[in-house]
């Protein structure tokens, strides 16, 4: 491993978080300068100087390798986290220093989980970095990174094949430079036009731009207590769904639906798959509200429930209303969507439905192979054919995935966690999702949880944020180079 080349990269992108404390600070100044100013100033000093540190040293450095660049991706996330909770530690209040590692996990992975009772109360600095980290971690460290590096770099292309995984690329058609383009361009194009939208629906523009930079990042994190369901408007709620929806979807063929001007990119099977589950799930969520009585009108009904369908497939987490108080059917079905999720190469979590439909399509053909041996059947995804060796990933993805809940959830039960929230609040948070049951609902919170709990939750953050693979790679190498 190039020590040089790594830390000069993972300066880079610790400078990407120095910025946006930066652009907090100007917040803060134009408040009158609240109580976040100090801790802001302090965290953008330390955070700018440690990530300017290595260019100090580092005139020039050999090309990237492979082990490189896992190192580069996995230590960016990792100080981005570290770094990330310097202006909470520093600010206070209930922000212990597990509270402030929780909070800064959970917004850069974008899970949206808080430990917060009162968001309300942190002054508007800190409330503008809390929706920062959503923002920086759903475009991803390494894809801010790579932004920066010259077109020209020889190392581009290999951080971009590392940090995409090998399920979103399929989609993008384009040369790796113009991926990483690709990605920002419609990225920032959403959190504009949703900006601008809830504005004019007549939300407050600082609280305009902080949910659209969370709607993007399909992370949760409010400026409200109690979520959307501040506004009490149909017309915001629709707003949100509507981007919620986008974000789930992969960017690359959002791209192609802008520059060929068709609809035609949404045929994709994967597409009708995660359109589909949600048509489905909301019109049964819709039902179980009505016969248990909790709406009296189908309409108000069919849009909370679809909101809420939508948030928790989307992992963006925002509410209208309280999960804690659906029926059990209902809180099932949301359960499953925050196993499957939104596609790939968008800024969801979760298995994804892309390896749903991997899955639903190899059993459906060891089916009908069982019933004509001799025939010759192939896996597709749209007009990409599956291989076995990438079908058989998939499923060893979901089944390491389950393995991972298991063992979360058994950690949580020892260390005691309600039955009910260690299974939802493990499954919850890995898949970048941040509500759960229980007092981890969308209302709630995580704040009365152990502190070793939280620190299995920040794990399993981590771990779905990543897709796994990348940190125990990551590990591989450490324990390697011991050796």
């Amino acid at each position: 491993m190039d020590i040089k080349v790594i830390s000069k990269n993972v300066g880079q992108a610790l400078l990407v978080s120095a910025l946006f404390m930066f652009l907090s600070l100007i917040v803060s100044v134009a408040d009158g300068k609240d109580s976040a100013f100090g801790p802001m100033m302090i965290s953008f000093i330390i955070t700018f100087t440690v990530g300017f540190f290595p260019f100090i040293f580092v005139r020039k450095s050999s090309d990237i390798s492979l082990q490189d660049g896992f190192m580069i991706i996995v230590l960016s996330w990792l100080l981005s986290f570290i770094f990330g909770m310097l202006p909470y530690v520093l600010w206070g209040g209930e922000f212990t220093l597990a509270n402030a590692w929780f909070e800064s996990v959970s917004g850069y992975t974008t899970t949206g989980s808080t430990i917060l009772t009162d968001v309300e109360s942190l002054p508007r600095s800190l409330q503008f970095w809390r929706s920062s980290t959503h923002f920086i971690g759903g475009l991803g460290v390494v894809v801010f990174l790579l932004l920066i590096i010259p077109d020209a770099s020889p190392f581009r292309k290999r951080l971009t094949n590392i940090e995409l995984s090998s399920l979103s690329r399929e989609g993008y058609r384009f040369r790796s430079i113009k991926t990483v383009h690709v990605i920002a361009f419609v990225y920032i194009c959403l959190a504009v036009s949703e900006t601008l939208l809830l504005w004019l629906a007549g939300m407050p523009l600082f609280d305009a731009v902080n949910h659209s930079f969370s709607t993007v990042a399909t992370g949760g994190f409010s400026v409200k207590n109690t979520s959307i369901a501040f506004y009490d408007s149909p017309l915001i709620d629709i707003i949100v769904i509507v981007f919620m929806i986008l974000s789930s979807i992969h960017f690359g063929l959002l791209f192609g639906v802008f520059a060929t001007r068709s609809l035609k990119p949404f045929r994709h099977p994967v597409i009708k798959l995660f359109l589909g589950t949600i048509v489905v799930l909301s019109l049964l969520v819709t039902l179980s509200m009505k016969i248990s009585g909790l709406y009296d009108h189908w309409g108000k009904a069919l849009l909370d429930a679809t909101f809420q369908v939508t948030s928790f497939i989307s992992t963006s987490g925002f509410a209208t209303m309280d999960n804690a108080a659906l029926p059990a059917f209902a809180n099932i079905l949301l359960m499953y969507a925050l196993f499957q999720c939104g596609c790939s190469g968008s800024t969801t979590g979760g298995v994804k439905s892309d390896r749903i439909y991997i899955v639903i399509q190899a059993v459906s053909r060891q089916v009908r192979q069982a019933l004509h041996p001799s025939s010759v059947m192939r896996i597709r995804s749209g007009n990409h054919s599956v291989k076995d060796s990438e079908a058989f990933a998939a499923v060893l993805y979901i089944v390491l995935y389950l393995f991972i809940l298991i063992l979360s959830f058994s950690l949580l039960v020892f260390c005691g966690v309600e039955t009910e929230e260690a299974i939802s609040g493990s499954l919850s948070s890995l898949g970048n999702a941040g509500p759960a049951l229980g007092s981890l609902s969308s209302m709630g919170n995580y704040a009365a949880q152990p502190s070793f709990a939280k620190f299995v939750y920040s794990v399993d953050m981590i771990l779905g944020r990543l897709e796994i693979y990348p940190v125990f790679i990551f590990f591989s190498l450490i324990f390697r180079r011991n050796r």
